[in-house]
């Protein structure tokens, strides 16, 4: 047996399993160890066969060839033959190219400072960058930046030190710019700058990512088919959820971050993490959900944002975006392509349960780009809509509730009929939903809580109009006093933060002023886990206040005016 057999056969075994399906796969694993891959497309294809096999291992033997064949993978002369031809993969020995967020090139140049370059081939915004170096140079540097004409390439190459890279001053230095986070990444991601990740040891790589776990689970058993059960799934509660200290949050997180990296993607919820809340969600099956969320000044004013990395037997097999308000939550759910079609419904499953035991919704929404809207050919592509409207997920909008009825008509009178793709973009441009309970308004993707910035808006012009700061300063006494409270000074600084940020939206809640003293408490207490450790904790808090719940729902309502 050949390479390119023992590749193809491997492959076509991998769904198989017992001690024969075992059996084979070692012995194609012994060949592909000593024998070079012919091809680039070989090669990667070896390296997710192999990524597969970590995650789904058989047994201990097929773990241990498969770790030791990723350890080294590196070094495989087919691997250094095609590097250039599998630059971006993320497969270890292979540069990574990719205009990463302002978080994320921080992370970056942080760790690997002198692998890190800028892609000046594919840089068309020089001429605003020359515009910014004054700004991060020293008044004494002025005669020459104003004098001479380096071109940018060429004044970073004058300005950087000897022993860092282009990229990497640039990433330290357009971090002045600005009095906060905010305006520094506003400063960097609008130059778009193209970064380059040489390989070298230690560096993030898909070959060498996972977490260590206390005991690998070996697929002995073919993978369960068909869907998720909904109502079942969400009934059953994860076996445990572990905080973990900070120092392991931020291991965790480095792995989520590196996950995307390797992928040429980025994640806010991951670039911004927070270490100190990081959990473990763990399943049966060795299954388990690193639970990311935001720090206190990246959490969006009302929806809680969390970022799940899957891990299975600790290799990251895709992630989950997850918001949470008013007892829903609005799941965008991911496997990478490495490891789809093995068990990701199962997967779903857990993600909903996971979702329930931490937030508690009754109501699950799908937004339109995971259904194929919104510019997503491959969810189109897929049939996204009718997975989930198969396992329950409806559409709301009248228009998308006509066409789905004509489609089911349509695969009644002929089963082999399929939505082709036009039909499928009027599908896939609204929500679906799934209610646990009675079919309700008041959930995310319902409601129009943009009209709650709205009001705040309208107040803070007619009251402040350009001296925004005068009306935070203002309005934090005026919520203070409203809500009873005479100091803040035993809330941490994320706690104080998030009560800066609610005070406007809290002198124009509808008849706040009349509420009880225990009422007012209770919103004091929400405002408070806004800012805390665990921001689940104030979706919990917030759902359990009716009239907190009520007044936003009423804000939230179309053409309100402030009271």
């Amino acid at each position: 047996m050949n390479a390119k057999e023992a590749l193809a056969k491997l492959e076509g075994l991998r769904n198989a399993r017992g001690q024969e399906a075992a059996a084979a796969k070692k012995a194609c694993l012994a060949v592909l160890a000593r024998r070079p891959a012919g091809t680039a497309r070989a090669v990667e294809r070896l390296h997710e066969a192999l990524c597969f096999l970590r995650a789904y291992p058989d047994d201990a033997e097929v773990l241990a060839r498969v770790a030791a064949m990723l350890a080294g993978f590196a070094r495989r002369k087919d691997l250094r033959r095609h590097a250039r031809a599998l630059r971006d993969t993320g497969i270890a020995g292979t540069a990574i190219s990719f205009p990463f967020f302002a978080g994320t090139a921080r992370w970056l140049a942080a760790r690997w400072p002198g692998r890190l370059t800028v892609d000046w081939k594919a840089f068309p915004n020089r001429a605003a960058l020359e515009r910014i170096l004054p700004l991060v140079s020293l008044p004494a540097e002025a005669p020459g930046l104003d004098e001479l004409d380096l071109g940018a390439r060429g004044w970073v190459k004058r300005l950087k030190g000897p022993s860092e890279t282009d990229a990497a001053f640039l990433i330290r230095r357009l971090a002045v710019l600005g009095h906060d986070n905010f305006e520094k990444e506003w400063a960097y991601e609008g130059l778009e700058l193209p970064l380059v990740l040489a390989p070298g040891p230690g560096g993030p790589a898909r070959t060498h990512a996972a977490s260590p776990v206390s005991a690998v689970h070996f697929q002995t058993a073919p993978f369960a088919s068909g869907r998720p059960d909904v109502r079942r799934d969400v009934a059953r509660p994860p076996a445990s959820v572990v905080a973990v200290s900070p120092a392991e949050g931020r291991r965790l997180l480095d792995l989520a971050r590196e996950s995307m990296v390797t992928r040429q993607r980025d994640l806010d919820v991951f670039q911004w993490g927070d270490p100190v809340g990081v959990r473990l969600v763990h399943f049966e099956d060795g299954l388990s959900f690193v639970v990311i969320g935001a720090l206190p000044e990246r959490r969006l004013l009302l929806e809680s944002v969390y970022g799940f990395l899957t891990l299975k037997n600790g290799v990251p097999v895709g992630y989950v975006l997850v918001s949470a308000l008013f007892g829903s939550s609005e799941i965008a759910y991911n496997v990478f392509e490495t490891f789809r079609g093995g068990e990701s419904g199962r997967i779903y499953g857990k993600v909903l349960a996971t979702t329930r035991n931490l937030f508690g919704p009754d109501v699950f929404t799908i937004f339109p780009y995971q259904l194929g809207g919104y510019g997503n050919p491959e969810a189109l592509a897929s049939g996204a809509w009718w997975f989930y409207q198969k396992l329950g997920f409806m559409p709301r909008a009248p228009r998308v509730v006509a066409v789905m009825n004509q489609e089911l008509a349509r695969m009644k009178a002929d089963p082999a009929y399929r939505s082709p793709r036009a039909t499928l973009k009027i599908l896939a441009s609204e929500n679906v939903y799934f209610h646990l309970g009675k079919e309700r308004d008041d959930a995310i993707g319902i409601l129009e809580l943009p009209n709650v910035g709205l009001a705040v808006t309208d107040m803070l012009a007619r009251r402040f109009g350009s001296d925004r700061e005068r009306g935070e300063a203002a309005l934090t006494l005026e919520a203070r006093d409203l809500l009873g409270l005479r100091t803040l000074s035993g809330w941490s600084a994320g706690e104080r933060l998030a009560f800066r940020r609610w005070a406007p939206l809290v002198t124009i809640l509808p008849g706040v002023a009349r509420w009880t003293p225990a009422e007012k408490r209770g919103l004091a207490a929400v405002i408070r886990a806004k800012g805390g450790r665990h921001e689940s904790d104030f979706v919990r808090l917030f759902d359990a206040h009716r009239k907190l719940r009520k007044a936003i729902a009423t804000l939230a309502a179309p053409d309100v005016s402030p009271g």
